[in-house]
């Protein structure tokens, strides 16, 4: 295994472009793990808190999974700090795998791809509007990141480092909350570009403002903004989450790839 990405690395994954685009992103940056045969496995690690994403090919055979097994194993990946982000027939390899080692892995998160080609305007009649953040709401950006991660349990860091990402958000251009006629914000939404792609993220609304289809409209307009720009947009969601996917395929996402979290 090397540990420097080529061409073949990118070709690979586009294959998965979906199920995969975040690590198209990343696997060019500064990682702290990153191998790959070019041909059958991709590692790729930033770093706690976030995943280790495993890309195999479709086709592995055993022995490629045992591989990619003894990989994580010799990278002391697998000592129940890392979670990781791979299809399914890997997942369930390494979940049998591990007992042999005394280990209890599981699927912790079940995750839809899906893109839109083609965003619906909501039915639904909604009170505000979609505010584009500057530096003035670094504050209440922070308050989001930090309500949304403890939502979903996963990726935590302190108030400090969520503000060092609400800014770099901000100076990208890449964030977005919908502030309601009160003058509150109420949900966030973020995009980032991956190739031809740009993925959705930061998709969250205050508790006391839910089904009010806020997020709908929010993540509908952010949407267009993204085709606008020539960007199809991506999102992951939680699979076992039904009233998140109905929403988002209410406003013209569609399914297009699975993969989880085994941890």
């Amino acid at each position: 295994m090397d540990d420097f990405y080529n061409e073949r690395d990118y070709e690979n994954i586009r294959k998965d472009k979906y199920t995969f685009s975040v690590m198209s992103r990343i696997i060019g940056e500064e990682c702290t793990l990153r191998l790959s045969d070019h041909e059958r496995i991709i590692f790729c690690f930033t770093g706690q808190p976030f995943p280790v994403w495993i890309w195999t090919a479709d086709d592995a055979a055993p022995e490629e999974m045992e591989k990619a097994y003894l990989i994580a194993r010799d990278e002391s990946l697998l000592d129940g700090e890392h979670r990781f982000n791979v299809k399914y027939e890997l997942a369930e390899y390494f979940i049998k795998r591990g007992k042999k080692d005394g280990l209890d892995l599981s699927i912790q998160t079940n995750l839809f791809a899906y893109d839109c080609p083609a965003p619906i305007e909501p039915s639904s009649v909604v009170d505000g509007q979609l505010h584009k953040c500057t530096a003035e709401d670094i504050d209440a950006l922070v308050d989001f990141f930090d309500m949304f991660h403890n939502s979903v349990g996963i990726d935590k860091k302190s108030k400090e480092e969520y503000r060092t990402d609400a800014e770099n958000c901000v100076k990208s251009e890449c964030l977005y909350l919908w502030k309601n006629t009160e003058g509150e914000f109420v949900s966030s939404c973020l995009w980032h570009p991956v190739n031809d792609l740009a993925s959705i993220g930061l998709v969250f609304t205050k508790d006391e403002y839910r089904r009010k289809h806020y997020a709908e409209h929010l993540v509908y307009q952010v949407t267009k903004i993204v085709s606008d720009a020539g960007y199809l947009a991506m999102l992951y969601t939680d699979a076992d989450y039904a009233a998140s996917n109905a929403c988002y395929e209410k406003i013209g996402y569609i399914l297009r790839g699975k993969l989880c979290t085994v941890g």
